[in-house]
């Protein structure tokens, strides 16, 4: 999500709006005060443009692997300081190194995109393109500006659904969770925690019955971002750092490498269509 949109939206997660209708005046104008603490804290030192991380990778290993990427800026990759550190650029190495193909990346994933913008990404394609394996990384901006869990599931399904008729395969990695982010002062980062986890697992059950296989990404890497935020963190405390991407995308990888039939077995937080995922 981009620091832009958590700037002028509000780290509020705007979960104010969320508490229960009888929150009292005290509670809210607590959250607002936080809100704008968190705002202050946080501030815009990434910019709002990711590294450009779009090549043909390893090319020497001929069949290339066509590797799309949509969603939010963990998706585009803000915070990483070279294109290879990227979400993007650590699973096409990946794929390279476990699968022995090259990978021709593309990124259309946009720096503060919530889920109804995915629509937008994909009609920015080539109507010929069909990529072998796409990867999907969104929701923390549906939390922050309040869209409803229903409303943002259906966009993702739309989604994977047109991605699916393209051939490709798909991984969703859900809704980071919003509770590791130490500049947002308690109770508020509480609500945000909850909120995300809910969409996370909303996703993963619009995800699964679409066809999708899921990473949840609370489960896989959030707990590094918890016990290690110094070093998971970018500048802003809110993407992730050089280090944060390559935790995630080796998370992510057990999926995109299962997806493209590379391997079959995929560790805890990693869920397959139509058999219940394994953990």
């Amino acid at each position: 999500m981009s620091s832009n949109h958590l700037t002028r939206a509000g780290v509020a997660l705007a979960v104010v709006s969320g508490l229960a209708g009888g929150t009292a005046y005290g509670a809210r104008e607590l959250l607002q005060r936080q809100a704008a603490q968190a705002r202050r804290a946080i501030g815009k030192p990434l910019g709002e443009v990711a590294p450009s991380a779009d090549r043909h990778y390893k090319k020497k290993y001929g069949e290339p692997v066509d590797l799309l990427v949509l969603g939010d800026s963990i998706a585009a990759g803000l915070g990483a300081e070279k294109p290879k550190h990227t979400l993007g650029g650590r699973l096409a190495n990946g794929i390279a190194k476990h699968a022995g193909r090259s990978v021709r990346l593309r990124t259309a994933a946009v720096v503060g995109s919530e889920s109804s913008m995915l629509a937008e990404q994909l009609a920015s394609l080539p109507s010929s393109y069909r990529p072998d394996v796409a990867v999907i990384v969104v929701g923390g901006n549906d939390v922050t500006h309040r869209v409803p869990v229903s409303e943002s599931v259906r966009h993702l399904a739309e989604a994977i659904d047109e991605l699916r008729a393209r051939g490709a395969q798909v991984v969703v990695g859900t809704c980071p969770d919003l509770g590791a982010l130490r500049p947002v002062p308690q109770p508020l980062r509480a609500l945000g925690s909850r909120a995300s986890r809910q969409l996370a697992a909303a996703q993963r059950t619009a995800a699964l019955r679409h066809g999708a296989r899921v990473v949840s990404l609370s489960h896989v890497v959030g707990p590094f971002f918890y016990t290690f935020p110094e070093e998971m963190f970018s500048l802003d405390r809110f993407h992730p750092s050089a280090h944060g991407y390559k935790r995630t995308a080796k998370a992510m990888l057990p999926s995109v490498l299962a997806a493209l039939g590379v391997v079959q077995a995929v560790p805890f937080g990693h869920h397959a269509p139509g058999v219940g995922g394994s953990g």
